[in-house]
C-alpha cells in the first residue's frame, strides 16, 4: 500500500520576478483575511481601507504623520534588513530603541548649554551607542556559546522597558513634573528642527535616507557585505570558505541595534522633548520594523518605501479606530496578518514542496 507526503526542497535560485509575484500574492491574501476580521466586527472591509488610505494618504497633515511615523520605521528597518541577511534575527529593535532614547536624553539633559551643531551629533552617537550596547549582549551570546538571538533580543526588550520605568520614575524624573513619570524638558537645542508646522524632525529623516543608502553599499560593493549574504544564505559555505560568522553575527547586531538607538533619540528630541515611559517614547516601532524590513525583501534602500507604506497604515488605523470605534489593538493585528503571509510568501519563494508517494 502506497502513501503520500510532504517534502520541501530548496530552490538553487529564486528569480526576481517570483519574489515580486510571491510578495503581490502575499498581500492579496493578508488584505482579504483582515477584511474577513473587519466583516467579524461589524464594519465594511472596503470602508475601512478606504478610511485607512485617506487617513495615511489623502491630506497634508495625513503625508505628514505617515513620514514621521515612518522615519523610525526606517532607521530599524534598515538595520534589521542587514541584520536579517546574516539571518541573524534581531527580534529586540524595540528595545534597543529604548535604551537609545535613553543614551540620547541624558545627554541632552546633562549638557543643555552646547550648541545645537555639537549636542545633536552628540546625542545621536550616544543613541548609537546605546542600541549596539544594548544589542551587544545577545551578540556575544549568539557568537560564543550560540544561544539563540530570538530568545535574548526579546527577552532584553523586557528588561529595557523596566530600566526605562525605573529611570523616568526615579533619578531622571524632572523636579517639576509633580511626581510625574517625565524628565525635564529638552532645551530648545537639543529639540530637534521640523519642517514647517509638520511633525517631521528633517535630521533623523537625513540619517535614515543616508543609513539605507550606505547599507545597501555595504552589501553589495564591499567584502564584508558579500561575506553576510553568503553567510545568510549558506552559512555551511560560509564556515567552509573560512569566513568567520562570528565575527558576522556581532557586526550585524550591533549596527542593527545602533540604528534603532539612533531611531529612539530622534523620538525624543524631535517628538516628545522629554523622556518618558517606554510606551510613550514608542507604541512599538521597534516590533513594527520587522514587518518594514520584510516588506522591503531585506533590501535596505526599499526600506524607505515600506517604511513609508507601514507609517500610512499606522496614521490611518488610528484615523479608523476613532471614526469606527475599533479596539486599539487593530493595526497591530492587521500588521501581524501582514507579517505573517509575507513570510510565508518569502518561504515558498526560497522552496518548492514535492509531492512524494512513499511505499
Amino acid at each position: 500500500m502506497k502513501s503520500f507526503r510532504l517534502r520541501m526542497e530548496r530552490r538553487l535560485e529564486a528569480p526576481r520576478a517570483a519574489q515580486v509575484r510571491a510578495l503581490a500574492v502575499s498581500l492579496f491574501l493578508a488584505l482579504i483575511v483582515i477584511g474577513l476580521l473587519f466583516a467579524l466586527l461589524g464594519v465594511n472591509p472596503f470602508y475601512a481601507y478606504q478610511r485607512i488610505l485617506v487617513g495615511g494618504f489623502g491630506s497634508l497633515y495625513g503625508l505628514s504623520e505617515t513620514i514621521a511615523k515612518a522615519i523610525p520605521l526606517a532607521l530599524a528597518g534598515a538595520g534589521l534588513s542587514l541584520a536579517f541577511r546574516a539571518r541573524v534575527y534581531n527580534i529586540g529593535a524595540e528595545g534597543q530603541l529604548l535604551i537609545g532614547a535613553i543614551f540620547g536624553g541624558v545627554v541632552a539633559l546633562n549638557f543643555p548649554e552646547w550648541p545645537r551643531l555639537a549636542l545633536m551629533p552628540t546625542m545621536f552617537l550616544a543613541g548609537f551607542l546605546g542600541g549596539a550596547l544594548w544589542a551587544s549582549i545577545p551578540a556575544l551570546l549568539k557568537a560564543r556559546f550560540r544561544v539563540d538571538e530570538v530568545l535574548t533580543t526579546l527577552m532584553m526588550v523586557y528588561i529595557a522597558s523596566d530600566v526605562v520605568r525605573y529611570l523616568v520614575y526615579g533619578p531622571l524624573r524632572g523636579p517639576e513634573e509633580r511626581g510625574f513619570p517625565y524628565s525635564s524638558r529638552f532645551s530648545a537645542t537639543a529639540q530637534l528642527p521640523h519642517i514647517d508646522i509638520t511633525r517631521i524632525h528633517y535630521p533623523t529623516l537625513i540619517l535614515a535616507i543616508l543609513a539605507a543608502i550606505l547599507l545597501y553599499l555595504l552589501l553589495e560593493r564591499t567584502k564584508l557585505g558579500y561575506e553576510i549574504r553568503v553567510a545568510g544564505e549558506n552559512p555551511a559555505a560560509a564556515r567552509y570558505a573560512g569566513m568567520d560568522t562570528q565575527k558576522i553575527i556581532v557586526i550585524v547586531l550591533l549596527i542593527s541595534g545602533g540604528l534603532a538607538g539612533m531611531a529612539g533619540v530622534g523620538e525624543v528630541a524631535g517628538i516628545h522633548a522629554r523622556l518618558s515611559p517606554p510606551e510613550g517614547i514608542s507604541p512599538g516601532y521597534g516590533f513594527t520594523a520587522i514587518i518594514v524590513a520584510w516588506l522591503a525583501r531585506l533590501n535596505p534602500l526599499a526600506t524607505l518605501l515600506t517604511a513609508f507604506l507601514i507609517g500610512g497604515l499606522l496614521v490611518g488605523g488610528d484615523a479608523i479606530q476613532v471614526a469606527l470605534n475599533l479596539p486599539a489593538a487593530t493595526i497591530q493585528v492587521f500588521n501581524g496578518v501582514i507579517l505573517l503571509f509575507v513570510i510565508a510568501g518569502d518561504i515558498f519563494t526560497r522552496y518548492r514542496i514535492r509531492l512524494e508517494k512513499q511505499a
